[in-house]
């Protein structure tokens, strides 16, 4: 799904869109970034996030994270937000997740995306990290859940997106440590297999591992499903949502090239 048509579908408006302009490297422009910012102050708006690229499709290029993710910080700050944007490799040791104020048994929640195109059929760049952040190889899923897994308390729940035909893969990767798990397969339209599982598990969890009725993302015209156009407005929740915790107040990290933490 596009950024405009997300922002569509999330009820923000396309007119709420800022392109920003990238540099000779094709990499977003931190000074057009700053200065869309203030722009927007300015006018009496509150930017609400960025997203920044870690190794673009057409061109492989990576957005300069650990300058944006300082600017989101500084923003965050600014505007009395209780969050905190850090970047670091997902393969870093204990300490550097410490330092970086990710201790361990410390997170109630982690969400992760990690790069799952199969290297068997995905021709992956030559440029190791423009590689890294599309394709897996044998260690992505050990080390990405690995992390997870250190950082979580017992009882916090981990819920990553992977490719559907991979699912094996991921179940044999989560027995180390994790049960209580919930299944979501995602189908682009009804008829067609799935094309990614949702899936969340439960640091220390015992109960039995649960397969959800599919998310059909659109309706058979071809249509986007309204059930999940409610969920991306905030109307809905995922199944996969821990009604438990709700209430909570809940300090959870995501983990993508970057990771974040926020309270």
């Amino acid at each position: 799904m596009s950024i405009p048509k997300a922002m569509a579908v999330l009820g923000l408006g396309r007119d709420n869109l800022r392109l920003i302009p990238t540099d000779e490297r094709l990499r977003m422009s931190l000074a057009d970034l700053r200065a869309a910012i203030v722009a927007d102050r300015t006018s009496g708006l509150t930017p609400l996030a960025v997203v920044a690229t870690s190794g673009t499709v057409n061109t492989g290029s990576i957005d300069p994270l650990a300058d944006i993710a300082a600017l989101c910080r500084e923003n965050a700050e600014r505007n009395s937000i209780s969050a905190d944007v850090v970047v670091l490799d997902v393969t870093a040791s204990a300490q550097a997740f410490a330092g970086a104020g990710l201790k361990p048994d410390t997170v109630d929640a982690v969400l992760m995306n990690p790069p799952f195109n199969d290297a068997a059929r995905h021709r992956a760049s030559p440029d190791p990290p423009r590689a890294s952040a599309h394709v897996a190889d044998t260690a992505t899923l050990e080390n990405w859940i690995s992390a997870a897994r250190r950082i979580l308390k017992s009882g916090g729940a981990l819920t990553l997106i992977w490719r559907a035909d991979g699912i094996a893969e991921v179940l044999a990767a989560l027995t180390g440590g994790f049960g209580s798990l919930m299944i979501l397969p995602v189908h682009a339209d009804a008829g067609r297999p799935a094309i990614r599982v949702l899936i969340r598990g439960v640091k220390g969890g015992k109960r039995p591992t649960q397969l959800l009725s599919s998310l059909l993302l659109n309706d058979e015209p071809g249509l986007p499903n309204k059930k999940v156009a409610e969920m991306l407005s905030g109307r809905q929740v995922l199944p996969l949502a821990n009604p438990q915790r709700t209430r909570a107040r809940i300090t959870g990290a995501a983990i993508s090239t970057a990771v974040q933490r926020g309270k």
